[in-house]
Formats: C-alpha cells, structure tokens, sequence
C-alpha cells in the first residue's frame, strides 16, 4: 500500500552511526537523575561558546522581539509570505561573516548564495541539480557518515569511495582520485563529481594545498564538479590554516575556465555559531543554472523569516561576531586537548588535527581481530560497558578496522571528565584481558609441552 521510498531499506541511517543515538536516547547520562547512563559522544555539536550567544541576545533584545532599530515593529512584515529567494539583508551579512572566516581572500555575492534548511537540505539540492539517478559523486573515506542518507536516499545518486589510508594521515591522493574513478567507470556509473567536506568530518583536519590541487586538477580533467561543504569552516583552531577550494582555484587562475561554474560551496551557521535548531544551510555557486534550479527547490525547506532576521542583526554587529569566533577557537582547542590528554592517558593513539569538534582515534590495539566484526563488536561493548556512544570508523566506510570519531564539544567540562574516565577504565580493562587470555594460552602451550616430555616413547604406535 505504500510506495517503494516510503517501504525502502536504503534510507542510510542502518548503521552503527545512528543506532548509536537510538541507545543513547533511551538511557541517556545526566548526573543527578541517571549517573550510570550513556554519555553522547557522537553528536558533533558546539556546546562550548553558548554563553556568547546568549550574552549578545540578552543586550540585544530588539532583535528578539522583531523590532526594527528605530523601534519600529517587523512583526507583520515577518509574519506574512515570504518567497523562497531569502531576506535580501541576512544574504548579504552572510556573505560579509564567509567571507571574513576566509580571511577576505575570497569574496562572495548575495545573488550566488540559495539559503536552505541547514546543510543536510544543501547537499541533497546539490545532488538533484549536479547528478541523475545511478550517476555518481566520488567521496573520500572517511566520510560523514550521514551522506550515505542525505546524498543517495531521495535523489538516486551513487556513491564511490575514494579510499585513503591512514599511512599518510587520510590524505587525498591522485592515484586515490583515478582508482575511484575507474572503479565507477566498470561499475557502469557515469561521474558527475567529487564532494569533500573541508575540515574533514570525520578527521577534523584541513585541505592541503596538495589535496586541493589534486581535486582542481582531477575536475579539470575529468571535466566533473567539485562541490566543498565548508561547515566547519569557523572552527579551525590551529595551523594549517584553512583554503577554502574558491581561493585555491583562484590562486590558479582558473575564474574564467569552464571549472569556475562546476565549484560549488555548501556553508551552514550549526557548528560555527553552534545553532543546528535554527536550521540556517546555504549553497554558493557560480553557476546561474544551478542558483536558479536550487532557489526553487529550496521552497521545500526554507528559513524562517523570524530566524533570517535575528541572525541578520547578530552578524550585523562584527564586533561581536570576530569576538565570538576568536573565542570559540580558543575553546575548541583547549576542549581537543583535554580530549587527547585522556585519550592518551586510556594508551589510545590519534590523529592529529587541527579542526572541527571531534577527534579520530585509533582504538586498533583493543580488536580481538583486525576485521570490523571485531570493531562492531569493540563498539557494542564500549556502548553497554563504558556507557560512551562513540561512532565507529565503518559507518564513515573507513577502509581500516579499529578507527573511531569522538565528539568532544557537545558536553560541559565536567561530563567529558567523567567519559575520560570511563574510557580510560574500558580500555584498561580490556588490556588485562587480553593479558590474561595471552598468559593462559602460554600456559596452556607449556603443560602441553611437559606433558608430552613426560609420555613414553613409542616407536611403533598402534596404526
């Protein structure tokens, strides 16, 4: 009785990644009324600059209540229909905070820039207007888990891993590039581009410049597009500093190559301003076809107008904005390091990195086997065990058994103290075991071996 989407299995959220939140949903951690339950680490969610925010609402109470700065009220403006090209005035504040999170060295226009409900709504637009059902976009691993759902589900598009490995650090290699490619070409999809998210979630790091040439040169190639999400733009923390893929293709000189209209950004305000509720996502692109196709499909999920006027007047005030995000920098990374002091304290290596509000770590050595039933297994027991929901590295199709993504920003000084601790206790836990299980085989080995010395001698067994 219902249709083949509606009865589907191909959803994208069958994995570890979302079942996750399932258990921590019915058993989740608060210190006073469930002390002994599950600690959400795999929410990557900016909890830590909330004060900020809500230290400007509180001297900006205008901005609230829909008051324009002469007193007048927006109120019934706000309130009637808006069509779904976005407030005029938020699109060009926009535009104004990208521009000054990449250091000016790229500037954006209004007219480019299509407002969706939240990044999630972004790429999927993107994927209707770049590719059709069965033609492919080339992603590399490890990847956000949830495009398997945002990219694939509705739109029909397909998926190939570019696959990068952890020898040199998850960075994207031309061989990597071209393996991908050929490996579409004799699965019979047609490639339409390359999506990379920039810092990267999962790894929290930045885009080399390498890595950024790569894809130029790759696209140019292949004649494919590039599309950027920049989401965690803001949260660059420490060097390398971050090269938005605009300002790499301009560094080359290619703004009046056919490649200028086949780069598009995706951008939202959920982990830079650390607001996901408010549902603020944008597409930026150079070509007119694609703003114009976006602009109306983003009619199915748009921005309020109350949200688009209240975040107008925040990134107004840039005096509170570059405080805001000089300070919530300075956080994130003292919040990382605190992270990796307990990771290293628990005998758990990482990857190094520099953005982002996570941490990929290797829990390898904690396998029974290198396999990912193995880690799926690792996985249930630090659920039901440690009591941490942390996301296992095969929901983001890494390629290596053992990889996990920590989330370190979603949680107050005091709570990540207590998963430290935890994860510190599981991880010793399981090396004692592991321990024991190793002495009792040798144990095993040696009273088989003085046994057999003690047995008689004979030269002619029973046949």
């Amino acid at each position: 009785m219902l249709s083949k989407k509606a009865s589907s299995l191909c959803h994208g959220e069958d994995s570890s990644y979302f079942h996750g939140w399932q258990k921590y949903d019915s058993d989740r951690y608060d210190k006073l009324t469930n002390p002994k339950g599950i600690i959400q680490m795999g929410l990557a969610e900016n909890q830590l600059s909330f004060d900020l925010l809500e230290s400007w609402l509180a001297s900006n109470p205008d901005a609230l209540v829909m008051k324009r700065p002469n007193g007048e009220s927006a109120f019934t403006d706000l309130a009637l229909f808006q069509d779904y090209h976005g407030s005029a005035d938020f699109k060009n504040k926009l535009v104004n905070f990208m521009a000054r999170i990449r250091e000016n060295k790229v500037n954006f226009k209004p007219d480019n820039l299509v407002l969706t409900a939240g990044s999630t709504s972004a790429n999927e637009i993107l994927m209707f207007c770049l590719a059709d059902p069965g033609e492919a976009f080339l992603l590399p691993t490890p990847y956000y888990a949830g495009f398997d759902r945002d990219l694939k589900w509705r739109t029909g598009a397909e998926i190939v891993p570019i696959h990068c490995s952890s020898s040199d650090g998850f960075k994207i290699t031309m061989c990597a590039l071209e393996e991908a490619y050929q490996r579409a070409k004799k699965l019979n999809l047609k490639v339409k581009g390359v999506l990379v998210t920039n810092p990267s979630n999962p790894l929290g790091t930045t885009l080399t410049r390498d890595e950024l040439n790569h894809l130029i040169t790759f696209s140019v190639a292949k004649n494919v597009h590039i599309v950027s999400d920049e989401i965690y733009s803001g949260t660059v923390f420490d060097s390398p500093s971050f090269v938005s893929i605009t300002e790499a293709v301009m560094d080359r000189n290619l703004e009046r190559t056919d490649l200028w209209s086949r780069i598009h950004i995706v951008y939202s305000l959920s982990k830079d301003l650390g607001l996901p509720g408010f549902r603020v996502g944008m597409i930026y692109s150079n070509n007119k076809t694609v703003v114009s196709a976006a602009t109306k499909m983003s009619s199915f999920g748009l921005v309020s107008s109350q949200t688009q006027f209240l975040l107008a007047n925040m990134l107004s005030d840039m005096k509170f904005t570059d405080k805001y995000m000089k300070e919530n920098k300075e956080r994130l990374k003292k919040r990382k390091e605190t992270l990796v002091s307990g990771i290293k304290l628990a005998g758990i290596n990482y990857l190094e990195s520099n953005a982002g509000l996570f941490c990929w770590v290797d829990m390898s050595h904690l396998l029974v086997s290198n396999t990912f039933d193995a880690e799926k297994e690792l996985w249930e027991q630090i659920i039901e065990e440690a009591k941490l929901n942390i996301s296992p590295g095969s929901s983001f199709h890494c390629t290596e058994p053992g990889w996990f993504r920590i989330c370190f920003a979603n949680m107050c000084a005091e709570t990540i103290q207590v998963a430290l601790k935890r994860l510190k206790d599981f991880s010793q836990s399981i090396n004692s075991k592991k321990k024991a299980g190793s002495c009792s085989r040798q144990r095993r080995f040696l009273l088989g071996k003085w046994v057999s010395m003690l047995l008689p001698y004979d030269p002619e067994p029973d046949r």
